[in-house]
Order: C-alpha cells, then sequence, then structure tokens
C-alpha cells in the first residue's frame, strides 16, 4: 500500500504504544488522505471486545521536507463493530430470580398489571371496594385483569400446572386433595396452595389439575 507520508511504522509504533501490547494491534486497513499535509493510518484492533475496532493514528506534515508530527491515536468503530446493544430500561430486564435480599425494584404508576384499589376484581376483597376506600383499608393498587391473566397464565404453563411429568404420574388432582387449600378472589376456582409437608409443592400456589404423589387420598390398603 502507498505510504504518502512516509511514516507507516512511526504511526504503527505508536499504536502499539497506545495499546500497550503489540498483539492488539493488527494489519495495515487504509491510509486516509485528508489531504496532502494531514492523514490517519487505520489499524485493526486485536483488542477483546472489540471486534471490527480500529487503530486510527493521524499525522501531520507542514510539507514534503519536513518531519512527520503525530497528533492523536484512538479507537474507533469500523462497519461492522461491536457495540453495545440498544438501551433497555429495567423493568424490561429484570428477571424472576433477579431480586435479592435488600433489593427494591419499584413498580410504574402505569403498570398495567394493575388497577387502583377500587376497582378491585369482583371477589378478591372480603369487603365490598368502595366500603374499602371509604374506610381507608384497600391497598392502593390491586391487580388488573391483564395482571391476573399474566399470572394464571405463567402459574398454569409453568411447573405446578397440570402439563409437568410429576402431575402426569399423580394419583389424582391436587383438587380432591385434602391438603389443597384454594386461595381467595377471582382465581379461587383454579389454584390454591399445597399444605402437605412432605409434598415437594409444599407453600406452593398449584394449579387444581396438577398433581403429586403425596395426595391425601394416595392411601395404602392394608392387606
Amino acid at each position: 500500500m502507498n505510504d504518502p507520508y512516509g511514516v507507516l511504522e512511526l504511526a504503527r509504533a505508536a499504536a502499539i504504544e497506545d495499546a500497550h501490547n503489540a498483539d492488539f494491534v493488527g494489519d495495515l486497513v487504509s491510509i486516509d488522505a485528508e489531504d496532502e499535509r494531514i492523514g490517519t493510518y487505520l489499524f485493526e484492533a486485536n483488542l477483546p471486545g472489540y471486534g471490527g475496532w480500529r487503530w486510527a493514528v493521524t499525522v501531520a506534515k507542514v510539507d514534503s521536507d519536513s518531519v512527520a508530527t503525530l497528533c492523536d491515536v484512538v479507537l474507533l468503530p469500523g462497519v461492522d463493530s461491536l457495540i453495545a446493544p440498544e438501551w433497555v430500561p429495567y423493568k424490561d430486564r429484570v428477571l424472576p430470580g433477579d431480586v435479592g435480599i435488600g433489593d427494591i425494584v419499584p413498580t410504574s404508576a402505569d403498570d398495567e398489571r394493575l388497577v387502583p384499589g377500587y376497582a378491585a376484581l369482583p371477589g378478591d376483597e372480603e369487603m365490598e371496594a368502595v366500603q374499602l376506600w371509604e374506610l381507608g383499608l384497600g391497598r392502593a393498587r390491586t391487580l388488573s385483569i391483564i395482571g391476573r391473566d399474566q399470572a394464571s397464565k405463567r402459574w398454569y404453563e409453568g411447573d405446578r400446572g397440570p402439563h409437568t411429568p410429576l402431575a402426569e404420574q399423580a394419583p389424582m388432582p391436587c383438587a380432591s386433595c385434602g391438603f389443597f387449600i384454594p386461595i381467595s378472589g377471582s382465581l379461587r376456582s383454579a389454584f390454591g396452595v399445597c399444605s402437605n409437608a412432605i409434598s415437594p409443592e409444599d407453600a406452593r400456589v398449584v394449579s387444581v389439575d396438577h398433581g403429586c404423589g403425596a395426595h391425601s387420598e394416595a392411601l395404602v390398603v392394608p392387606e
């Protein structure tokens, strides 16, 4: 490649000095001449995590007889560079299991899963919604229809729904088990909580058609 400024090795040395490791400076990619006095040497950057980036070493010469001067050494992204992904808000990044002891995860004021307390679904509060509001006993926000449907779908299709190896091998469904405690509210007909200490689902929400081998009526008939 033609070297109009005659300082290729000087530019490479400058990139290596900035990289602190000769292995991080790869082959010459191009020499971009801004004019007859200023140009930029681009070298492949072999830095871990910087795929497609280039070392850009800019030089200047006052005239053809003068000694070239180093102006700048920087890392620049190339066309195929690895760059940071688009920013994702925290509420879209938090996953189940991410919240630990002492962690605070605020809920958005416009979260579609929640509605004002006075708009509670019928049967989700022991007292009527209006009474709770007037007495100041109601929660500020309660589950919306969207939130209820999302939770129901997640629970039913998860590990404590009917379509798991444990449930499919169970002698009878949870709805007929003496250890099954139906939950209150609008989800009562579909879910409950297991209270059998020896069951793998103890203290967990299960669907009425879930099941396990610790069913209360899975009795051993004496001989």
